[in-house]
């Protein structure tokens, strides 16, 4: 691994994607940095060397890897690493986009990011101009990134999309179109190799590639470290229960049930499916209905995202009604579309819930203000896939989270008197 300058690893950010993209290249060097401290300490060691001499020969080691006539820096110290692409995005009057990278990629490995939730005002034409993009759009502005990045001449092409386009459209049930699937094959065409998100929101979407590989992380450790803060997961001072908001979402509730040791409770949805939901207060909800017992204890629910929040609103207001003296949910992706935020501040002022943990995959300034809801990193979490994947290093540990699970129980167990 050449830790000062990883010459092939590139990222390309589109302008939703920048902010997740420049929090994931922060972590990416504190890695190399700490790989290289690591390396010096234990070659320097093992070999009696000089630390200050060993620098400079991991560094005269890497100048002449490089094609260049040598990388820029002191030789004497660690030299970090740039990761970041120089790109311009245009956004045409008509609402077409271009994208140029100003700096050469060619044979290296890309990897592209983008949050297409992300409905913030962002900088484009140089800064000239701001905009909101749609959904549609920023699916719009990576596709022209891919293009550009493979008329470039990439080696290979990794999206990094946390939410998934189009995650939602993934089965047939009429005449209508699979266009989870109809994404994935552009992708493939376009030449994409692989795609890293976040919770995708149903497995078959998987089923969709010919060739590319999908790695799905889950913040399953992330949203537990944030909980043990909020709550008391030894059971010593608070009863938890976990509760399946609906069918959907029973495995990952189970995950979560069986790595706490917790009992597993659902809830069970009638709706009226002649009936579109609108938004958050006008859904197709007729009736719900608990498998379970809450009376007296916490109850924390878990879903992969977020959108009108009507379905989430519905459910807590519901176990509130059957008892449960505290309602926490933990959402993989918080979009809050429409007035979502407004109706959930009514509702913690109603005291319907306390506390909702999402996490920073979904970029949301207003959501980040709110005293009820609290925002989990999970950029160390890609920072990490993407270091791997580069590498050819297993992901296992990583996209199985139960260990990590197992050992922030035993730090949370109270300790046993000694006998």
């Amino acid at each position: 691994m050449p830790y000062s300058e990883p010459m092939n690893l590139a990222v390309v950010a589109c302008p939703g994607g920048e902010r997740f993209a420049d929090e994931v290249i922060t972590h990416l060097k504190h890695m190399y940095k700490h790989r290289f401290t690591l390396k010096n300490d234990v070659i320097s060691k093992r070999y009696e060397m000089n630390k200050d001499d060993l620098v400079k020969k991991i560094n005269f080691e890497n100048d002449i890897d490089t094609p260049e006539l040598y990388i820029k820096g002191d030789v004497t110290k660690y030299r970090a690493p740039s990761f970041k692409i120089s790109a311009r995005f245009t956004f045409f009057a008509n609402g077409e986009f271009k994208t140029e990278l100003l700096e050469s990629i060619r044979g290296k490995d890309v990897y592209i990011f983008q949050d297409i939730e992300n409905h913030e005002e962002l900088s484009l034409n140089d800064g000239t101009n701001k905009a909101v993009l749609s959904v549609n759009d920023h699916v719009m502005s990576m596709l022209v990134t891919i293009d550009a990045v493979r008329q470039a001449g990439a080696a290979a092409i990794t999206l990094v999309v946390p939410a998934y386009p189009y995650s939602r459209q993934h089965k047939k049930k009429g005449r209508e179109g699979l266009t989870a699937s109809m994404l994935g094959h552009i992708y493939e065409w376009l030449g994409v190799t692989r795609i890293i998100t976040l919770d995708i929101h149903s497995r078959e979407i998987v089923n969709a590639f010919s060739s590319i590989i999908l790695e799905n992380l889950h913040a399953s450790y992330q949203i537990i470290r944030e909980l043990s803060k909020i709550v008391d997961l030894t059971g010593e001072t608070e009863d938890l229960v976990v509760v399946s908001p609906d069918t959907g979402a029973i495995d990952r509730n189970k995950f979560y049930a069986v790595g706490l040791k917790l009992p597993l409770a659902m809830i069970y949805k009638e709706r009226d499916y002649s009936v579109v939901t609108q938004n958050a207060k006008n859904t197709n909800i007729k009736s719900i209905k608990l498998l379970g017992d809450v009376h007296g204890k916490v109850a924390f629910l878990a879903d992969d995202m977020l959108g009108t929040g009507g379905t989430l609103l519905k459910a807590m207001a519901f176990l509130k009604e059957q008892g449960a003296t505290k309602v926490i949910a933990a959402i993989s992706l918080p979009f809050f579309t429409g007035n979502a935020i407004d109706l959930f501040d009514e509702a913690y002022r109603q005291g319907l819930f306390y506390r909702i943990i999402g996490t920073n995959a979904v970029y949301h300034e207003a959501l980040c203000k709110r005293e009820w809801y609290i925002n989990t990193s999970v950029s160390g979490l890609f920072a990490n896939v993407i270091m791997r994947v580069h590498y050819n290093q297993s992901l296992s540990s990583l996209l199985e989270n139960r260990t990590l699970i197992e050992k922030m129980e035993k730090q949370t167990q109270p300790l046993q008197p000694k006998t």
